[in-house]
């Protein structure tokens, strides 16, 4: 094959690639994991079996390669909002911009959720999900920690990976009310009060 019509393969391939996984997050929030086929998620991106089987072994690896590309762009973003700023942490500032990368819409929520149930039933699938809470809390425990001397932590919540867990755990919770109500107003506020009062003294001004 000549390097030229190579090249064209390649992206051809990556565009199918990416169409099927953006089908696939729309019929699996639509639907929900173990609700959906191939066939399906073929007839939303508008590809056939082979275009499928080209790209993805089963519906299972599918599924694992749209939840780590979505979970790995989230953690990117999150790392992002908490980069900003000097070695001093405005916390209600980092809070505001954290919830809104984090809560996102109901259909990720949706989709990591059904990923969530699966990966209880498979330990290697678990693993993965595991590394990702890892990840997320890694980039808040990392800004929380350049700004240890400047800006000071609950002693309650210990050291730095400690405020991250409460994070990470705040968020879970929230989220597990917004997939019911559907409230993400109400969701984005709750979620901010409470990031704010875990990281300060409860006034919004660092402890």
């Amino acid at each position: 094959m000549l390097e030229g019509t190579a090249g064209r393969v390649t992206r051809r391939r990556v565009r199918t690639r990416a169409k099927l996984l953006e089908a696939a997050f729309e019929v699996f929030a639509a639907k929900g994991f173990g609700r959906v086929s191939i066939e399906e998620v073929c007839e939303a991106a508008g590809y056939s079996r082979g275009a499928f089987y080209s790209n993805f072994a089963s519906l299972d690896e599918l599924f694992f390669a749209l939840y780590r590309e979505r979970a790995d762009l989230i953690a990117d973003q999150v790392a992002g909002a908490l980069a900003l700023g000097g070695p001093d942490l405005d916390v209600p500032a980092a809070v505001d911009r954290v919830t809104e990368v984090l809560l996102l819409d109901l259909d990720w929520l949706l989709v990591k959720t059904d990923f969530l149930v699966h990966a209880a039933r498979h330990p290697a699938v678990a693993r993965a999900l595991l590394e990702h809470r890892a990840r997320l809390r890694r980039a808040v425990a990392e800004r929380l920690t350049r700004a240890r001397g400047h800006t000071a932590l609950p002693a309650v919540l210990g050291d730095a990976d400690g405020a991250a867990h409460a994070v990470v755990a705040a968020y879970d919770g929230v989220t597990t009310q917004l997939l019911l109500d559907k409230d993400v107003a109400r969701a984005r506020a709750w979620l901010k009060q409470l990031l704010t009062a875990l990281l300060t003294d409860g006034s919004g001004t660092p402890g």
